[in-house]
């Protein structure tokens, strides 16, 4: 394990020309102070975290001290903002300080969320606020724990100095890491720049730093696109699968990695509603959480047409590559998401009426307003030899006969699967959540935080959600049902 000062830094996307990108530098928070450190992101970057409390330390954890070797930048890139495009974004309230190289787990960029203005803040302070800061902290690891591809933060920062947003709150400073910060947008604005050229610059960079394997593919970038369709599809199903709701999956926000990313006012189901809309900003439902699947292809289309000029043929043919590549998404996203779906129900072989079973209880759920995470969990529970129609699982139900037929029909599914009850409780507690990040879970830790300067709660919530699948004694409360006062919770694009 290394010191932070003895990292070593480059920045190959610096390396890139300027229009990439542009230099700046961290602007840092008045009075910073080192509210809270994730020891699994300290040891996947190999660094030695114990004195980064240290003033020096954390100097360089907050843009303050900028090492010989850090290249800050912030990235440009546009983007589909909920359907109309914007023509130049980036990165308006983040600096990548630069890359660090890790003997065991690849190139993992730093970048410093909160870290002042930048050319493209437009008309933004270039600051985070303390709430939103806690919430993307505690996701983040929350959505890695749940086995879902993430950004992730080693720290957050806080600090004596006021920002505005609905209204003053503290501002504060999360250090974020992630193979690659490269984005559907980053492609689009070269495209609508006419810039022809840096597509398929940026094109290889991707190719050469990250899919190394399609390289000498015939037509790199059309493979490009086929990959990070599949790992889109795949990404999403797995947000279905748990529950979560992202809020604003705008091409911005869209990793070309097929990470989760940006977190704002996203949003855990708590009552099973697939129109369940997280963010108050999204007045017409487009990123709700049933739309999530359709977003995905209107983004990876925003993406196809932002490659066409990397594809080396004419217009046309370029055009029907495309579009047959786009034509994968559907049936990949369905196929993962079949797959995750027959996991929590426990069923490992797959036959003909699984969905029809499977939307049936989805359907029953979204009538009667069941917990989502807690119905599953106590699915695993399920007896096949439980014949008097009396489940536990049926007090969850307002309709408990309609709940007592179909568990009758799960039961007859069941019962043509080699596993018996016991081994698939095993099985499907290991797909099915004990804990998720639920929005009181992160407003209880937000305003211990505000209130009362106390940050313990953040680091409870960060060890119980690295290990989500496990019973915990200790925050057993935190597998209940949510307290009533969580549904005046409110999120927006700000949060």
């Amino acid at each position: 394990m290394k010191k932070i000062e003895q990292l070593k830094f480059n920045n190959t996307y610096a390396g890139l020309p300027d229009g990439f990108f542009s230099h700046v530098r961290p602007t840092p928070l008045g009075g910073a102070h080192l509210i809270s450190v994730n020891p699994a992101v300290a040891e996947l970057l190999e660094l030695d975290i114990s004195d980064l409390h240290q003033s020096d330390r954390l100097a360089m954890l907050c843009g303050q001290t900028v090492l010989d070797d850090m290249q800050p930048i912030a990235q440009c890139y546009a983007g589909h903002q909920f359907g109309s495009f914007v023509p130049r974004l980036g990165d308006g309230r983040a600096i990548m300080l630069g890359e660090i190289q890790t003997s065991q787990y690849g190139k993992w960029d730093l970048q410093i969320k909160g870290s002042g203005l930048t050319p493209y803040s437009r008309d933004g302070d270039g600051r985070a606020v303390l709430r939103s800061t806690i919430r993307e902290y505690l996701c983040s690891e929350a959505m890695h724990g749940l086995g879902i591809p993430t950004t992730r933060a080693l720290c957050m920062i806080g600090s004596d100095e006021e920002v505005y947003r609905e209204q003053i709150e503290k501002g504060a400073m999360l250090l974020r890491t992630a193979p690659s910060h490269v984005r559907f947008g980053t492609f689009e604005y070269f495209y609508y720049s006419n810039r022809h050229e840096e597509i398929g610059l940026l094109m290889d960079y991707v190719i050469r730093h990250h899919y190394p394997e399609l390289q000498d593919a015939e037509n790199p970038a059309l493979e490009l696109l086929r990959v990070i369709i599949d790992r889109t599809a795949s990404m999403i199903a797995q947000w279905q699968a748990v529950g979560f709701a992202h809020g604003v999956m705008n091409t911005d926000n869209m990793s070309v990695l097929g990470l989760t990313m940006d977190y704002g006012p996203f949003g855990f189901l708590d009552a099973y509603d697939p129109g369940f809309i997280c963010n108050h900003s999204d007045y017409h439902g487009r990123y709700a959480f049933d739309q999530q699947p359709n977003i995905g292809l209107f983004n990876l289309s925003c993406l196809a047409q932002a490659l066409l000029p990397a594809f080396g043929t004419d217009v046309d043919t370029a055009v029907n590559a495309a579009k047959q590549a786009l034509e994968e998404y559907q049936s990949k996203y369905t196929h993962y998401y079949a797959r995750l779906m027959r996991a929590k129900l426990g069923l490992q072989s797959r036959h003909d009426d699984d969905q029809a079973i499977l939307q049936a209880l989805l359907d029953l759920m979204a009538e009667d307003g069941v917990d989502y995470t807690i119905l599953f969990r106590r699915l695993c529970d399920f007896s096949t030899q439980d014949s008097s129609g009396n489940h536990p699982l049926r007090d969850l139900f307002i309709h408990r006969d309609r709940f007592d037929q179909w568990a009758q029909r799960y039961a007859q599914r069941l019962s043509i699967e080699e596993n018996s009850d016991s081994q698939r409780r095993t099985v499907m507690s290991r797909v099915n959540p004990v804990f998720i990040l639920r929005n009181y879970m992160a407003e209880t830790a937000i305003r211990q935080a505000q209130l009362e300067q106390d940050y313990s709660e953040i680091d409870r919530m960060l060890n119980l959600l690295q290990d989500p699948f496990t019973e915990q004694a200790d925050y057993a409360h935190y597998a209940g049902f949510p307290p009533d006062w969580s549904q005046q919770i409110s999120v927006s694009c700000s949060s």
